[in-house]
């Protein structure tokens, strides 16, 4: 089954207590594509670059069985750059940079040899550009997944909201789940999430886990206690490519399969972590990917006799 990602390939500067970079590879689908590919290897991708993108980025997500067909690289300008630092909990940061550049004017289009994807991941994006790639595809997807953030609520809540009509799960995190519904708890958040269209809700909680809702059931996965975690950036982005590349495999989009995808999609998202930007991501083996669900598995599994 195919896969189409959709989103920004970026520059990144970060600072973090444990250290700083220059400018390195980013974007949203960048995270995304990398942490799929080690699930699934029919990955098309659709995304904008300028022409200071060097040629062997592209080369490294063709590696990793990425169709780059899709990304367009405009001459004369320059790729998206965003640069920050995190605060000692590693929970937040500080925008230093933003440069859209290339992203300021971003039309995305869907090539033909796309057309047939059966599973849909729409990183993070305007709601208005999101929706207008779901309005070009000539049949609906198996599934669609779309990541989306609180300054989108802040500036495009009624563009969003037409957009979450559309899609078949939503990933946000705690925050952003309190600020969409208005609700403290998550679970009262989830709910009210849920009625404006999803079919399921993941909201992860960084070091704390994820949850994943529909309106019946709700799953924890926790976080893997990690010794060292140096850059959380593209944490959340490896954890929905690593979620639908699990699932695009299996084309089994039921609650318990999505279950088992949130802890794949935990395993991709706690190697990165573990380096900066997408480096942790490039070149895994699938040992090294299965040892480290193992390591999950083992965290939470237990027997239990109730008397």
């Amino acid at each position: 089954m195919s896969l189409l990602v959709v989103g920004t390939v970026a520059f990144d500067a970060i600072e973090t207590p444990f250290g700083k970079t220059d400018k390195i590879l980013g974007g949203a689908a960048t995270y995304i594509s990398l942490a799929a590919s080690y699930f699934t290897k029919k990955m098309n991708l659709v995304s904008v670059v300028g022409e200071d993108f060097p040629q062997e980025h592209i080369n490294m997500l063709q590696k990793h069985h990425v169709d780059t067909t899709g990304l367009q690289v405009l001459k004369d300008q320059k790729t998206f750059f965003w640069s920050g630092k995190y605060h000692n909990d590693m929970n937040s940061r500080d925008t230093i940079t933003t440069e859209l550049n290339v992203l300021e004017n971003f039309n995305p289009v869907v090539p033909e040899a796309y057309q047939d994807c059966d599973f849909l991941m729409l990183g993070n994006l305007s709601p208005a550009v999101q929706k207008a790639v779901i309005k070009q595809l000539k049949k609906r997807p198996k599934l669609i997944v779309l990541d989306t953030m609180n300054f989108w609520m802040d500036i495009a809540m009624a563009e969003l909201l037409e957009t979450l009509k559309q899609v078949d799960v939503l990933t946000i995190n705690d925050a952003e789940a309190r600020q969409l519904s208005g609700e403290y708890s998550l679970v009262k958040a989830a709910q009210k999430i849920l009625a404006m269209g999803p079919k399921y809700l993941i909201i992860k909680k960084g070091e704390h886990g994820a949850l994943l809702f529909n309106k019946e059931q709700v799953f924890f996965a926790p976080a893997l206690p990690l010794e060292d975690v140096f850059d959380p950036t593209g944490a959340g982005d490896s954890f929905a490519g690593g979620f639908i590349g699990y699932l695009a495999e299996t084309e089994d989009i039921s609650f318990e399969n999505m279950k088992r995808a949130i802890i794949f999609g935990s395993a991709t998202a706690s190697f990165c972590v573990e380096k900066f930007g997408t480096e942790n991501l490039i070149g895994l083996t699938q040992e090294q990917v299965d040892s480290r669900v193992q390591e999950f598995v083992d965290l939470v599994q237990f027997d239990i006799a109730l008397v």
